[in-house]
């Protein structure tokens, strides 16, 4: 059902999110950028990446022309683009200067709601990019955000596991005690109305995922007197550990999601059954979006890639699958450095060695690569001119942690001081990230202080998680500066991060 058009791997750091426009697709990072790409080729657009955030970007969307896109981030900021020119339109600052989690527009674009790491929810005037309202959820913080398609009213998800239902006016309307478990992390509806209408009802069908490993699908009525309703229609369980994201295909009939247990699964919306299940990254699915206009499916993760999936049945897009889908794959993906699905078999070989290559970093010590897969490394990391000479060396596995610059610079002759400081650069960033691939400890759930397993996670100001005593430490030692950026703490307030604590004694229990 769905095939695999390109791998996107020019993020440095954990993808955050996904969107398509009829244009382009947009994604976002920890690396602090947004990235956008054509959509008739997937090749990155000029002006991109996007610089403009201080920290890691979480959420972006575009608006319903197209011509904005709005991105959130840890410095509290939404910053408007133009997507003709990647320059800043406006910047919001959220009310308190908290951390934004989410953003979304509504259907006509005229309004931009934005989430924030304390519970508060903004809602903004686009044209005049004034704030108009602010409330705030009674805990946790707030996640996940979707407009229903009247545009008359909004959905939150938070931390805490409810979900919320407000007007456009910020009146809230309905909540949904513990949604999810252990706490929302999406929420999405379907870009269709559903059929039907009882008085003055009208009805939606919206998804959300959870810590809890489900993904549900609701039936909200939105009545006009009274407020709004939730009924819950599909409870999918076939992830086997949190999920992440979802979205509705543009036609409503499929439903995506992705999560942490590495694997994307494709839903057939209406009746709630399984129709495919993609296992291609390498670490959690952190992402997923539908193109509006296209057979397309883009999914983000943590292992810092983007990948482009085509819908092989085009009943969900009017039928509109060969013509774009024969030029896209007769395009090669320069940016990707990865190459085109292809029935050619020499070329099957090839991506059939990237994809042996990903399996086996994620298995294996790094002292037990073979020369060939520490030539693919090299291709992965954009240092295709040092293949012939690390081959002429054999370098294996072992050789390559033992290398330092005066190995590459005198032994290895590599004349070109860029390409000898990158490499160094990737060497010394593979044998951080091998303390955790080699003891199986995901890196989330590990301090950034003292790179010891989590027992008692909390959320600092600057929107990072630590282990309490480390971070309570770091502040009375380091006058209030940020472990991760080095900037002043907006406050010394520690939040216990309860999601991250069970997650954590989740996978203890697995192992």
């Amino acid at each position: 059902m769905a095939t695999l058009i390109c791998s996107l791997v020019d993020h440095s750091d954990d993808v955050n999110w996904c969107a398509f426009s009829s244009t382009c697709l947009a994604t976002c990072s920890l690396d602090k950028t947004i990235r956008l790409y054509s959509i008739k080729d997937f090749s990155e657009l000029p002006f991109s990446p996007l610089h403009g955030h201080g920290y890691a970007v979480h959420s972006c969307c575009f608006s319903s022309t197209g011509e904005l896109l709005a991105s959130c981030s840890t410095d509290g900021t939404t910053v408007l683009w133009s997507v003709n020119t990647g320059e800043i339109v406006t910047v919001l600052q959220h009310p308190g200067c908290i951390p934004v989690r989410i953003c979304t527009f509504s259907p006509d674009s005229s309004c931009l709601v934005s989430g924030a790491a304390d519970g508060t929810v903004a809602l903004w005037d686009v044209h005049s990019n004034a704030l108009c309202s602010s409330a705030a959820v009674k805990e946790g913080s707030v996640v996940a955000c979707s407009f229903a398609p009247c545009g008359q009213m909004f959905v939150t998800g938070s931390t805490n596991g409810d979900l919320c239902a407000w007007s456009c006016h910020m009146k809230q309307l309905c909540i949904v005690k513990t949604a999810h478990d252990l706490g929302v992390t999406c929420c999405q509806f379907s870009p269709q109305e559903c059929n039907g209408m009882e008085g003055n009802s009208v009805y939606f069908q919206m998804a959300s995922c959870g810590q809890d490993n489900n993904v549900k699908i609701w039936m909200v009525s939105q009545d006009v007197p009274s407020g709004c309703k939730f009924q819950l229609v599909h409870t999918l369980n076939g992830h086997s550990a949190p999920v992440l994201s979802c979205a509705f295909s543009s036609d409503g009939q499929l439903l995506v999601s992705g999560s942490v247990d590495k694997s994307v699964l494709i839903y057939d919306a209406n009746k709630g059954i399984i129709l495919n299940k993609l296992t291609h990254h390498e670490r959690y699915v952190t992402a997923c979006a539908f193109a509006p206009d296209m057979p397309f499916i883009a999914t983000g993760s943590m292992d810092k890639t983007v990948i482009v999936w085509r819908i092989e049945d085009g009943t969900s897009f009017g039928g509109r699958v060969s013509q774009h889908s024969n030029k896209c794959s007769a395009v090669s993906n320069a940016t990707a450095k990865k190459k085109l699905d292809s029935l050619n078999e020499e070329e099957e070989e090839e991506k059939n060695l990237d994809a042996g290559f990903l399996k086996a970093q994620s298995r294996l010590c790094v002292s037990e690569w073979s020369e060939e897969a520490v030539s693919v490394w090299l291709c992965e990391e954009g240092l295709d001119e040092l293949v012939n000479i690390f081959k002429a060396n054999n370098i294996d596995g072992s050789q390559l942690l033992s290398l330092n610059k005066e190995i590459v610079t005198n032994d290895l002759n590599i004349e070109s001081l860029g390409l000898r400081n990158k490499v160094i650069r990737k060497i010394e960033e593979l044998k951080e990230h091998l303390e955790s691939v080699c003891t199986g400890i995901p890196d989330e759930f590990l301090c950034p202080i003292n790179r010891e397993l989590m027992k008692d996670p909390v959320i600092a100001s600057d929107g990072y998680s630590y282990e309490r005593e480390a971070i309570e430490s770091w502040i009375h030692t380091k006058k209030h500066s940020s472990p991760m950026t080095n900037l002043p703490l907006k406050s010394v307030l520690l939040t216990p991060n309860r999601t991250l604590k069970m997650a954590i004694s989740r996978w203890k229990n697995c192992q």
